[in-house]
């Protein structure tokens, strides 16, 4: 009987000290990592790799800048003390990868997305976020078909390409006086966009300035002989170029090597610092004119000046173009989680449709479809090897 009780004992005590053992492993655990319920985990999706890394990196500086800022402040959410972290993740202006990405963010419950940056993997990979309820702010996709899916889930933080299409048309028209118009796209679904609305908005001046030439190119070409030879025979007085400044910056020396001295006119894709650098010595003073989705003014301007001088302490990089808004997009999905108690996308998200916020970029509130409220367009051009602002309309 006495053996009997001694097996009984020593086969209870195993499984009461290995409950024990763990939980013993637990309380170790988690005093040494953040509890998973005070972590919010915000997805960053940008092309970390390719012609538009350097973008997909301003983004990325962005939004990490604010991520420090928000937990300097011991953020908290509905009564509890949070960490804000970001899962950063490589596009590569891909929209295959683009999708294969927004699925692993979706995968990783991420809380809400700031990206992507391309119009061709920011449409695909709404469709995974809105599926899942995600909130996703892109900081620099143009084309209006993104917030036109009736999907509640999708915001943007510039203006899209009707609006930057109707700016520049008036602008070709009327301040550059141009006729005589040759246009170039890239074949993604940002260039062929913008120049459609470009088109759209240079007819609409009523005027008889329209396209003599319209070519195509890639988003990856480096060749532009066939096609500049096809537009200097047509003696245009502008080109529209609808693209980024990687095929921007080639396309520029070979234009002066055919002696093609004509202005170019362009969205926020060539819109970069580091345009004069790609295309060396073939940039001369005020030849490019191109249009960044947003702009501020007025008091803005003095936040907006401090952001820039911040980020380039930090980082020892030149502000690209979309940092102040990547910086804005976690900002504004931070508020509303707040305003709302709640990290859970499906409890803050209509705190983040109905928000009024003060930005970096401006003030900030989203219309029905999640288009920025009045959003503005700053025209810049490049004089010295630097780019320059000439104005910002609206």
């Amino acid at each position: 009987m006495r053996l009997l009780l001694l097996v009984l004992t020593a086969s209870l005590a195993a499984p009461i000290q290995a409950q024990a053992q763990t939980q013993t492993q637990t309380r170790a655990r988690d005093r040494t990592e953040p509890a998973p319920l005070n972590q919010v985990r915000i997805g960053v999706a940008a092309p970390l790799s390719g012609p538009s890394a350097h973008l997909g990196k301003d983004i990325e500086n962005g939004a990490r800048l604010a991520i420090d800022d928000l937990n300097a402040t011991g953020p908290q959410i509905g009564g509890r003390n949070v960490q804000f972290v970001l899962q950063v993740e490589d596009d590569g202006g891909d929209p295959k990868q683009g999708t294969a990405v927004a699925q692993k963010l979706v995968d990783a419950d991420v809380a809400g997305v700031v990206g992507h940056l391309n119009s061709g993997t920011s449409v695909p990979a709404s469709r995974l976020y809105a599926a899942a309820g995600i909130p996703q702010i892109t900081p620099a996709a143009t084309t209006p078909l993104y917030t036109r899916q009736g999907f509640q889930t999708a915001f943007r933080l510039v203006a899209n390409d009707n609006k930057i299409g109707e700016v520049l048309g008036r602008y070709a028209v009327h301040t550059l006086k141009a006729r005589r118009i040759a246009v170039i796209d890239d074949r993604t679904a940002f260039g062929q966009g913008l120049v459609d609305a470009f088109l759209k908005g240079v007819r609409a001046q009523g005027t008889a300035a329209d396209a003599v030439s319209r070519q195509y190119t890639t988003d990856r070409a480096t060749d532009f002989t066939a096609i500049l030879t096809q537009i200097k025979a047509r003696q245009p007085d502008l080109i529209f170029f609808g693209g980024m400044d990687a095929v921007a910056g080639p396309l520029l020396k070979q234009m002066k090597t055919l002696g093609l001295n004509v202005r170019l006119l362009s969205g926020d894709g060539i819109c970069a610092e580091r345009l004069p650098q790609l295309a060396g010595d073939a940039m001369a003073d005020n030849q490019v004119t191109c249009a960044v989705a947003g702009g501020v003014t007025g008091n803005y301007d003095v936040g907006y000046r401090a952001f820039v001088d911040r980020y380039q302490q930090r980082y020892k990089l030149p502000l690209q173009t979309y940092a102040p808004y990547a910086y804005d997009a976690v900002m504004l999905l931070a508020t509303a989680m707040q305003a709302a108690g709640s990290a859970v996308p499906r409890q803050y998200l209509p705190a983040l449709a109905r928000i009024k916020y003060q930005g970096v970029t401006g003030a900030i509130g989203f219309d029905r479809y999640g288009d920025l409220a009045n959003p503005a367009v700053t025209l810049y051009t490049y004089r010295g090897g630097r780019k320059t602002r000439i104005d910002i309309l609206h």
